[in-house]
């Protein structure tokens, strides 16, 4: 049975090629990196094929995983600074945060779809010696490979929600194979743990968030707060941070029904999830009769601020890699992704940099790491964007309150640090290192 599902799925995933393929063309047009290296996404390779056995696979599918993938690879390369790194990505954003992980003698490519053709010729060209998979990507054929090459895989800091549990025990017939192939498991929390166990993982230790250890960028997080120091004292100023497609129409039409009404208008500081969807925000904001600015309007954050920001309504955050410096100019924010039945963004480099949230319902992505910012003060559960704009205002009416969560943002990352070195001595079970390049 097992046999006959993996062969219809390959079949599947084969004939689908053509249509990864447009999509690919499609999302080019928004974000070039898309159309870079196509043949890669296929297990066709122009980079020269491994010297020799020895490479560490880190896969991680785009920029969360690429940025917790960081903290793990500086614990690695503390142990084998020689380490030869093959790093993969299935996404744009992914691959550009990951270029910055490279060291002479590391490669990137893209992850190959998941065909047996793909697959095999990655392994073939490649040759790792042992695999480690960001949080969630499990894929059948990818699974299978690295049996049949004698690669070790690993799920680390590997997390699964009750949503995707019920998902995958759906497909029990494909899942099942994939999470019992895997060689070890190291989950997040105790319920990712046990989520993963009933799919038939062998979960080898749970180690905790590496997102907890996200490192201090004392730059951008400075230039906020000098950005931060050119507003009158008394304007709020409020980051949505990573907002998903739909919710900035959801606040925008909850604003206009109930319109802010403390003595100083906030400045808005707002942040989507996705690059290519900055021109169609900005479109948004601007059909509403707000007075939008765009960071991407100065070259340099050392610059002063233009008149134009000064007196905007929103600023749009239509740059990559440059959230600390927008949690650094806030106040507080709003969660991106938790105010429609999304999962919720990664709450943990907001209280790193003592930026209280306001969450919506829908937090399941980030679950545990959401009821400990609760739990402790460092954000506020809300039913809905209305109750979030009455929350945020509350915040500022009482600025000792809002002090304190700021307070509560630095104890929520301090009881959650250490996975990084636990999931690097996990993986140097499996690793090791060949001496020299």
């Amino acid at each position: 049975m097992e046999t006959l599902a993996l062969a219809l799925y390959s079949a599947a995933v084969w004939a689908m090629q053509p249509l990864l393929r447009r999509k690919l063309r499609r999302r080019a047009r928004q974000e070039p990196g898309y159309g870079v290296a196509v043949e890669e996404r296929f297990g066709r390779y122009h980079v020269p094929p491994a010297p020799e056995v020895g490479w560490l696979w880190v896969h991680a599918v785009s920029l969360g995983e690429t940025r917790a993938a960081a903290l793990l690879l500086e614990r690695l390369r503390q142990r084998w600074p020689d380490l030869r790194l093959l790093l993969t990505h299935s996404t744009a954003t992914g691959r550009t945060e990951g270029e910055k992980l490279l060291r002479p003698g590391d490669t990137q490519v893209w992850l190959p779809w998941d065909t047996p053709g793909a697959v095999r010729r990655f392994y073939a060209h490649f040759r790792p010696c042992v695999g480690v998979l960001m949080e969630t990507e499990v894929w059948p054929q990818l699974v299978r490979g690295a049996r049949h090459a004698g690669v070790p895989l690993l799920l680390v800091n590997a997390r699964l929600n009750a949503r995707s549990q019920r998902r995958a025990q759906r497909l029990a017939w494909l899942s099942g194979p994939a999470y019992r192939g895997l060689t070890g498991v190291y989950a997040q929390t105790e319920d990712d743990a046990a989520r993963l166990r009933s799919l038939g993982a062998v979960v080898r230790g749970v180690h905790g968030n590496l997102k907890f250890d996200v490192p201090w960028h004392p730059d951008p997080w400075a230039t906020g707060r000098a950005w931060r120091a050119q507003l009158p004292a008394e304007r709020p100023v409020i980051v949505w941070a990573s907002a998903r497609e739909g919710e900035e129409a959801l606040w925008l039409e909850t604003l206009r029904q109930h319109p802010w009404t403390g003595p100083q208008r906030p400045l808005w500081v707002v942040v989507p999830r996705h690059p290519q969807r900055f021109n169609g925000v900005a479109a948004l904001l601007a059909d509403h009769g707000w007075a939008v600015w765009r960071r991407s309007a100065l070259a340099s954050p050392a610059a002063a601020l233009p008149e134009a920001a000064l007196a905007a309504d929103v600023w749009l955050g239509d740059t990559l890699g440059e959230m600390p410096l927008y949690l650094g100019l806030a106040h507080m924010g709003l969660l991106g992704g938790s105010y429609l039945p999304l999962g919720g963004q990664n709450l943990i480099e907001a209280a790193a940099c003592g930026c209280p949230l306001v969450l919506g319902p829908h937090t399941f992505n980030f679950a545990e790491a959401a009821e400990a910012a609760v739990r402790l003060g460092a954000a506020v559960r809300v039913a809905d964007l209305e109750a979030a704009l009455r929350q945020l205002q509350a915040w500022v009416a009482d600025g000792s309150s809002r002090l304190a969560a700021e307070a509560a943002c630095q104890t929520l990352i301090a009881q959650g640090s250490g996975a990084a070195e636990r999931c690097a001595q996990a993986v140097s079970v499996w690793f090791r290192a060949p001496a020299g390049r």
